[in-house]
This record gives C-alpha cells, sequence and structure tokens, in this order.
C-alpha cells in the first residue's frame, strides 16, 4: 500500500496560516426543473434559492437539526427528515418535488454520517462463447436464459448468501438470485425496459391512484400448485407487515392502506385479477412491481416451515423450496456452490435453454479469478484488484454503467461521539472525509474508471422532469459550485489543513507536528466484509487517517455476518454501498427514514 504522508509538510505550513470561520457544511442543492411558469414553480424556486443562501451559512444553519436524537446527545434529530421523506411521497407538483429531494440530501449530507467515495459502474468478465446474460442500471443479472455451448453455465457472483426470501432479501447478489428463481407482476427486458412476467397487463384509473393487473393464464408454483393475484395479495401484504422484518418494507409507503393498517390492495375471487389503490401517483410503481421484495412467494410454503413463527425466512434456507421463475435451487452447499436447474412449470419454460447453472460460492477473489483463467468459471462478478490491468482490455471484460455510489458511513450514535454536541460530531465526521484520497482508491484498488463522488445521489440519477438530477441549473446549485457536490472530492493540503481544524473545534488537541495529542486520541473501528477490494479500501482509509494520527482499525467478517452486524449498529464506521432499486432519488433517500430496515446508520434511533 502507497503511504499516504505526502501533504504532511504542506499541512503544517497550510495550518499554520490559515484561519477556518464557519467551516461547517454549506449545504443546499440542484434542480434541473425549467424555469418557472406557475405559482406553484415560482414557489420551488424560491425555497430552493432560500436552501441555498442557509446552506452557504454553514454547517450549524444546514438542513440538518442541530437537536440531538432520541439515542445519543451527538446524533441529529431526525423527525423532520422522516417528515420530508413522507412528503415528497405524495408531491404531485414535480418542481417541489425536485426541490424536497435536494432538501433532503441537503439535510443528509449535512450529518456528514455518509462519505461517499465513488460512483459505481458494474465489471464482469464473461466467456465469449456465452450470450443471453443481460443487466441492467440497478445491478440485476438475468442470468435464467443465457446460452452456452454445453447448455451448462458456471458463474460466481457472491459469496454465501444472506437471504433467499425476495421479500428478505436486501443485498444485490440477493436480487440476482431472486430473479433467477422468482417472477414478479413486471420484469426488466435485455434492454432494459419494463415488460409484462406474470401480468399480462394493467389498467391505471385517470387519477393515476388504482392500478388493476390481469394475471397470466395458467400460471403455476414449481409444484404444479396454481399461483394467481391471491398469491401476489398475501405477498405484498406480508412485505409490509412489520412482524416479517422486510428491510424493504418502507417502498409500501406509497400504497395506501385500509382502516385495519394492511395496504389497500385486494385480489380477484377467481385470481385473475390485483388491484392497488396508491396514495399519490408514482412514476416509478411499475418498476416496484419488477422489484424482487414485491415477488410473489407460496403462502402454504411459507407458513408450514419449521420454525416460520421466529423466522419468517425458514422456509428457504435449504435447497428444493417451491418456485415460480426460470430456475429452482436443487442442490445447496453452504459456503461451497449452488446448483439451479429449470423450472418446467416456469410460464416461459421454452425460453430457457440451460441444464444447469452452478454458483461457486467465495469471496476469494485471487481463488475465483483463476477458475475463471483456467476455464471453471464461464462468469465471475469479481475480479481481484491485481488483475485489473491484465484483463480490460480482453473480449471477456465487461463495463457497465448502473445508478449507485459506493460509500462508507457512520453510526451516529457511535460511542466515538460520546460526549460531543450534535454540531461537533458532525464536525468531526466532516474531518474524516476531507482526509480521504479517493482518487488513490479508484486508481489503485477499484480500478473501472469510477468517478469519484461528492453526493450521495450518483451522477446519471433522473430529476423525474426529463433531466438529470446532480447538476448545477436556475434552481438549484451546489454548496462547492464547481465541483457539483458538498465538498472537493480531491485531497488536498487545504482538505486536510481544514479537516485539523474542524477536529481542534470538537475538542481535540495536536502536537506541533499537526499529529493527534496522546491526551486526546481518536480510535476507530471500520467494519468490512472479507471481500479483497473492501478490504483493500478499509486499508486505504486507513492510512490516510494516519496522517493526522487518527487510529483505525479494519474489521472484517464474512458476508452474512458483517450485513447483521452492520444492520444493528455494531460498528462506529463502515464499508456500504447502493445500488439504486429504481431510477428516482427518492430511492436514494427514504433508505434513511428512522424505521427503514436499510438504515445502517441509525439516524433517529
Amino acid at each position: 500500500m502507497k503511504k499516504k504522508n505526502r501533504y504532511a509538510a504542506a499541512v503544517l505550513a497550510a495550518v499554520m496560516g490559515i484561519s477556518l470561520a464557519g467551516c461547517g457544511n454549506t449545504a443546499t442543492t440542484e434542480t434541473s426543473a425549467p424555469a418557472a411558469e406557475s405559482t406553484e414553480a415560482a414557489d420551488a424556486a424560491d425555497t430552493a434559492a432560500s436552501t441555498e443562501t442557509a446552506a452557504e451559512a454553514g454547517t450549524e444553519e444546514a438542513a440538518a437539526s442541530t437537536e440531538h436524537g432520541p439515542s445519543s446527545e451527538a446524533a441529529p434529530a431526525w423527525e423532520d427528515y422522516d417528515a420530508r421523506i413522507a412528503a415528497i411521497r405524495t408531491e404531485t407538483d414535480l418542481a417541489k418535488r425536485e426541490a424536497m429531494m435536494h432538501e433532503a440530501e441537503d439535510e443528509l449530507m449535512a450529518t456528514w454520517a455518509i462519505v461517499p467515495l465513488y460512483y459505481y459502474n458494474d465489471v464482469y468478465l464473461q466467456k465469449t462463447d456465452v450470450e443471453n446474460i443481460y443487466s441492467n442500471l440497478f445491478g440485476f443479472k438475468y442470468f435464467g436464459f443465457a446460452t452456452t455451448p454445453t447448455g451448462t453455465l458456471d458463474l460466481q457472483i457472491a459469496s454465501e448468501p444472506d437471504k433467499l426470501d425476495p421479500a428478505l432479501n436486501s443485498t444485490v447478489d440477493g436480487a440476482c438470485l431472486a430473479i433467477l428463481a422468482f417472477s414478479g407482476l413486471y420484469a426488466y427486458d435485455e434492454n432494459g425496459q419494463l415488460v409484462p412476467e406474470l401480468a399480462e397487463g394493467y389498467e391505471m384509473s385517470e387519477d393515476g391512484m388504482t392500478y388493476t393487473f390481469t394475471m397470466k393464464d395458467g400460471l403455476l408454483w414449481s409444484d404444479g400448485e396454481v399461483l394467481d393475484a391471491q398469491d401476489v395479495a398475501y405477498s405484498w401484504q406480508r412485505m409490509a407487515d412489520p412482524t416479517t422484518g422486510a428491510d424493504y418494507s418502507y417502498l409500501a409507503s406509497i400504497i395506501a392502506t385500509k382502516d385495519d393498517g394492511t395496504l389497500d390492495i385486494e385480489a380477484s375471487e377467481d385470481g385473475k385479477t390485483f388491484t392497488v389503490k396508491l396514495n399519490a401517483p408514482c412514476a416509478y410503481f411499475l418498476d416496484l412491481c419488477a422489484f424482487p421484495a414485491f415477488y410473489p412467494v407460496p403462502q402454504q410454503c411459507v407458513e408450514a416451515a419449521e420454525g416460520a413463527d421466529t423466522n419468517p425466512g425458514a422456509w428457504a434456507l435449504e435447497a428444493g423450496f417451491v418456485t415460480s421463475g426460470p430456475m429452482m435451487l436443487t442442490e445447496w452447499k453452504h459456503n461451497e456452490s449452488m446448483t439451479y436447474e429449470p423450472n418446467p412449470n416456469y410460464w416461459a419454460a421454452d425460453k430457457v435453454s440451460l441444464t444447469e447453472i452452478n454458483f461457486m460460492l467465495s469471496a476469494d477473489d485471487t481463488a475465483i479469478y483463476n477458475a475463471f483463467a483456467d476455464g471453471s468459471l464461464q462468469f465471475i462478478d469479481t475480479i481481484a484488484t491485481d488483475m485489473m490491468e491484465t484483463v480490460e482490455n480482453t473480449p471477456e471484460f465487461h463495463k457497465i454503467d448502473t445508478l449507485g455510489t459506493y460509500y462508507a458511513g457512520w453510526n451516529v450514535n457511535s460511542e466515538l461521539f460520546a460526549g460531543k454536541t450534535v454540531q461537533q460530531a458532525a464536525d468531526m465526521r466532516k474531518a474524516f472525509t476531507l482526509l480521504i484520497d479517493r482518487q488513490y482508491i479508484v486508481d489503485t484498488i477499484a480500478q473501472a474508471d469510477q468517478e469519484i463522488a461528492n453526493t450521495f445521489i450518483p451522477t446519471g440519477m433522473a430529476d423525474g422532469q426529463g433531466g438529470t438530477f446532480r447538476q448545477n441549473d436556475d434552481a438549484y446549485t451546489y454548496p462547492v459550485e464547481d465541483k457539483v457536490g458538498y465538498y472537493d472530492p480531491e485531497y488536498t493540503e487545504e482538505n486536510v489543513a481544514e479537516a485539523i481544524e474542524l477536529l481542534k473545534g470538537a475538542g481535540y488537541e495536536f502536537d506541533e507536528n499537526n499529529m493527534l495529542s496522546p491526551e486526546t486520541p481518536i480510535n476507530i473501528t471500520y467494519l468490512t466484509n472479507d471481500a479483497e477490494g473492501n478490504v483493500k479500501i478499509g486499508e486505504a482509509l486507513q492510512q490516510d487517517f494516519a496522517v493526522i494520527g487518527a487510529n483505525l482499525t479494519v474489521e472484517t467478517r464474512e458476508w452474512s455476518v458483517f450485513l447483521n452486524e452492520r444492520k444493528e449498529g455494531k460498528f462506529d464506521f463502515c464499508r456500504e454501498g447502493w445500488l439504486a432499486d429504481y431510477n428516482d432519488p427518492i430511492n436514494m433517500l427514504e433508505m434513511w427514514e428512522t424505521n427503514s430496515g436499510n438504515n445502517d446508520m441509525q439516524f433517529g434511533r
């Protein structure tokens, strides 16, 4: 690993001569809305302008509350954020909605608990004689319709999966497995377009708030039982039920509820139609119908499984569970391999030509690459860092655009911030954000020409009005205008100098070499899974923080253990990543609601 002390002397000089006042967050956001053509649009523009003015005053006047949260004196209160997300879901004026989403990202980034590193793209290796594997902007990979010379496909996408119940999965790798074994009302085709899957089609009411889906005829589960709208209704209610513990249950918030709190959905008695009532028109509703959390699951199997009362996913813990998609899991050697075979009852079984798909379950990047190199694997989703230069110019190398952000995140309730005010804790997190050499991470570890990040919502995400969200325009300008973001993402001496001043303001002392004094040490644990690239990024952060004498210890966990500890907040600082579930900024923002199953940073808790 490269030693990152090249700025040490320059920083000393810079700190000695710099005086930083109001060096907190300057949080404002963009909007690609056209010039206001109505009173409502003008109001939205005024709102965005006032947000920008407030942001320029610094973190103490930014959108995030300086009142503390329920669990920690140093954690920001989060009620206003929750209310803003709820309001966005029902706002029908698109200009206002976009302005509100900028305000939400401003508030989120003002906490400095989210530390974007780079925007994702997807790289993988695929043998040239393998065809018809496709993916989309959200990282979903469709293997079920692949063709190979032998009729079998051997591949790697992940280590041991955490959950195979589509309602309980919260990982991209798990989504790829869900897509292979289950079907939704809709799906994405090879061109990234939404197409009917279990549904024949739908009708929408004039106000855009009621959808009625007609199911295809003759649908069956893999065990031969009938699959119909009753299964869809059961599964959606189950996913939204808090007792299920689905991380994505908040996605159902766009659906109206009945007096008893259940979703306002209904399946006809004959199982032919499925009706959904929304709280407001929703442009991405059909995308949700193609999202694994909304896939139907077999009620009879879910409820009959041993341990179902305490573990809702117990029915899908071993091979042989009932499915509805192109393939079914026939053998599962835990932490070693998974074998899928065609589902003869899949509605489009004639489109499946493979006789078998074999997954290698491993987090060993070198072993994975060697298996691809010797022909044991035909597709791998992980490329060892030291092999990237070797493979990137070969016909087997693929790089595709995705919508997502690789980032690190702070537990706002960590003991690290004990005794600090909300502002001091935010300043500490901002300081470490400024210390990170993102270009080194991209060039030396990721190595796929990723764009370094200074916003959470990624480049290319739509704004809902025909433009892109991450840009400066007449309605919104980012705090760091020339960098189009919340901070300068480059590793500079000025950033390091500012970081030291922020930490001094939070009560930390420095010696004459601008290293943390032994009297006020900072010891941080960084939690990551054990994949090589993620560990190396942790080690890079370790070196970045050492520039000022802060100690970061990298703690690695096997994938499923890592996911659970992260969800439970058992860390100071941790590895994170988010690929959008659909192309709308709300998807990157609603995950931080207090009660969201994906709120790893523990906001509001």
